[in-house]
C-alpha cells in the first residue's frame, strides 16, 4: 500500500498528538451540538495562537536586546510593525488560564474577544463571542482551557504556533465529520485539496477561491509553496463566501498562519449576485462549489457577462461557477474545480452546448474521475475540471485540441468505514502523469483502464461528453499463464461438488423438515 499522509507522531496510546487532543476535546462537549461546539474549541485555539505569537514578541522587547533597545512592550505599534497582532492584558491567555475554574470564565473570554478585535481592526466582527451563553458547562469550558493551554508547553514559540495551525485544521476536519452533510458546506477533505493543488502548482501570483469555505484551498496553497522552497508573498490571495460564520472560520484558519486575509470577503448574496472582485483576473483559481445548486438565483442573471459560452440554466448552478471561474482567469491563468460528475456528460438545458463550447474553444486541459465516499457532505460521484489557458504552449507542451483524462475512481483507501482518502503515492501518482502529460519532453503514455490523452476528433465521436471511463476503457487483467482449458476444467469440477454438496444439503433439510411433521 502507498504512503499514506497522516504519519504523525504518535503517543503511548498510538494515536496522533492532534487526535488524542480531539478525543479529550470532544469528551467535554457532553450534550452539545457539534455545530455549535466548534465555534467554542475554534476560538479558544485561535486565542491560544495570537496570545503565544503576542507573548513571545512580548518577553524580547522586555528584554530590550538590540533592536528592541528601548522599546515599549505595551505600545501596540511595535507588534503591528511584525505583523503580530496586539493582545491586551484582559485577553491573555495567562490571565484567562488563571481564571479558568471561576463561573464567570465564559464572560472573561467573550470579553477577551472584544478587547482584541477592538486593538486588530482587521479581524472586526471575525471572533466568537458566544462563551457566556447559558447553556455552556462552565466546569467543561474550564478543562478545555487547561487543554488547549498545554499544546507545546514549554516548546519554542515557533513549533508551538505551527502545532496550534496543525490542530486548527484537524479539528475542522473532525468537526466536518460530526456535522456529517452540514460539514461538507464549509469543509473539503484535505487529499482532495492536496491533489488539486499539486497538479495546478500556484507557485506564483493571484489564487482566487470564490466559494472558499474555511480557506483550506488558500492554506494549502501557501503549504506548497513553503514545500517547494518558494516565497510565500509571491502569492496573494483572494476569495468570496456568503455564510458569514463559515467566513469568520476562514478569516481564523488564515490568521493563525499569518496568511493576508484581508482579500477575503463576505457578503450573503454570494458570488453570482454580488461578486466582490469583478476586475479580478487570477492565476490559479481552486473550487469546490456546491454541487448541482438550484437556488442560486439564475433567472436574474440570463444576461450577465460572464456567460461568454452559454447561459447556464437556473435549475443547476454548476455550469454557472465553471463560467464564473473562467471569467475570472488570467490571460495565462489555471483552474481546478470540483463538480459533480452530471457535469460531464448533461445534455439538457444548454449545459451539453456550454460543455462543448469550452471544448472547442481549447480551455479544458484535464478531467480526473474521483472515487466514492471521499466527501463529508455528498455520495454523489464527483470529478475535478482543469481549465488552462497556457495550452499553446508558455513554456509547457502544445497540447491544443487534445484533453487528458484519468480516471481514479478505484484509487485510495479507506481512512474509516465511511470516508477514503488518497494516500501521498495517489496524489503523485495523478499528478505526476498530469505533469508528465502537459510538460515538454514529460514521459506520458496512455494507461488503459487509468489514464487517456483524447484527440478533439474522438471527444466529438462521443458527442462532447466528458466521462473518463469513456476513453480510458477498461484496465487490462494480468495474465496468469494458466490456459483456459485448464481454468475451464478446474471451475466446471469445483462447481460439479457444489452441486453434490446441495444435493446432500436439501436430502438433510427434507429429512429434519418430515421429522417435525412438515413434509415437502
Amino acid at each position: 500500500m502507498g504512503k499514506r499522509s497522516d504519519s504523525k507522531k504518535k503517543n503511548s496510546n498510538g494515536f496522533s498528538f492532534e487526535r488524542t487532543l480531539w478525543l479529550a476535546a470532544d469528551k467535554l462537549r457532553k450534550n452539545m451540538d457539534a455545530a455549535e461546539y466548534k465555534h467554542i474549541v475554534l476560538g479558544l485555539i485561535f486565542l491560544k495562537y495570537i496570545s503565544d505569537s503576542f507573548e513571545a514578541l512580548y518577553n524580547k522587547l522586555i528584554e530590550g536586546k538590540g533592536e528592541y533597545k528601548g522599546a515599549d512592550p505595551e505600545d501596540a505599534d511595535e507588534y503591528r510593525a511584525e505583523n503580530v497582532f496586539f493582545v491586551p492584558p484582559v485577553a491573555r491567555w495567562s490571565y484567562l488560564h488563571s481564571r479558568a475554574k471561576l463561573p464567570s470564565i465564559g464572560k472573561d473570554i467573550d470579553n477577551a474577544m472584544v478587547a482584541i478585535e477592538k486593538e486588530n481592526p482587521s479581524i472586526k466582527g471575525i471572533l466568537p463571542k458566544v462563551y457566556a451563553r447559558p447553556n455552556l458547562d462552565k466546569a467543561a469550558l474550564g478543562g478545555l482551557i487547561d487543554l488547549i493551554g498545554n499544546i507545546a508547553l514549554g516548546d519554542e514559540a515557533a513549533k508551538a504556533k505551527d502545532l496550534l495551525g496543525k490542530v486548527y485544521e484537524y479539528f475542522l476536519g473532525q468537526f466536518a465529520n460530526a456535522e456529517g452533510k452540514k460539514g461538507g458546506q464549509f469543509y473539503t477533505p484535505k487529499s482532495i485539496v492536496r491533489l488539486m493543488v499539486e497538479m495546478i502548482e500556484p507557485y506564483k501570483g493571484r489564487v482566487f477561491d470564490p466559494c472558499c469555505g474555511s480557506g483550506g484551498m488558500f492554506v494549502m496553497s501557501e503549504r506548497f509553496v513553503k514545500s517547494h522552497q518558494g516565497r510565500i508573498n509571491d502569492i496573494s490571495i483572494y476569495g468570496q463566501e456568503s455564510n458569514q460564520t463559515t467566513y469568520r472560520l476562514c478569516r481564523m484558519n488564515l490568521a493563525i498562519r499569518q496568511i493576508d486575509g484581508s482579500q477575503v470577503k463576505w457578503n450573503n448574496e454570494g458570488s453570482f449576485l454580488n461578486d466582490v472582485h469583478k476586475d479580478l483576473k487570477a492565476d490559479f483559481i481552486l473550487a469546490n462549489p456546491p454541487f448541482n445548486d438550484s437556488d442560486w438565483s439564475g433567472q436574474l442573471l440570463t444576461k450577465d457577462a460572464r456567460w461568454k459560452y452559454g447561459v447556464p440554466p437556473a435549475s443547476n448552478a454548476n455550469y454557472a461557477w465553471l463560467s464564473h471561474m473562467i471569467y475570472h482567469l488570467s490571460p495565462k491563468g489555471i483552474m481546478a474545480c470540483v463538480l459533480a460528475n452530471g457535469s460531464l456528460s448533461s445534455q439538457t438545458n444548454n449545459e451539453g452546448e456550454i460543455r462543448k463550447q469550452l471544448v472547442e474553444n481549447d480551455l479544458v486541459d484535464c478531467i480526473v474521475g474521483l472515487p466514492k465516499q471521499l466527501f463529508y457532505n455528498t455520495g454523489i460521484p464527483a470529478c475535478i475540471w482543469f481549465i488552462s489557458r497556457k495550452r499553446i504552449g508558455n513554456h509547457e507542451r502544445k497540447r491544443s485540441g487534445e484533453i487528458l483524462f484519468i480516471d481514479a475512481s478505484e484509487i485510495g483507501y479507506m481512512r474509516d468505514r465511511t470516508h477514503r482518502e488518497f494516500s501521498d503515492d495517489d496524489i503523485k501518482k495523478i499528478a505526476d502523469t498530469y505533469h508528465n502529460w502537459r510538460i515538454k519532453g514529460g514521459k506520458y503514455e496512455d494507461i488503459k483502464g487509468f489514464c487517456k490523452s483524447a484527440k478533439l476528433e474522438e471527444i466529438k465521436k462521443h458527442n462532447f461528453v466528458l466521462t473518463p471511463g469513456r476513453y480510458v476503457g477498461i484496465k487490462e487483467e494480468a495474465d496468469d499463464g494458466i490456459p483456459f482449458e485448464e481454468k475451464m476444467k478446474k471451475l466446471t469440477a469445483e462447481l460439479a461438488k457444489q452441486i453434490e454438496e446441495e444435493g446432500k444439503l436439501n436430502k438433510t433439510i427434507k429429512k429434519n423438515l418430515e421429522g417435525l411433521g412438515y413434509g415437502i
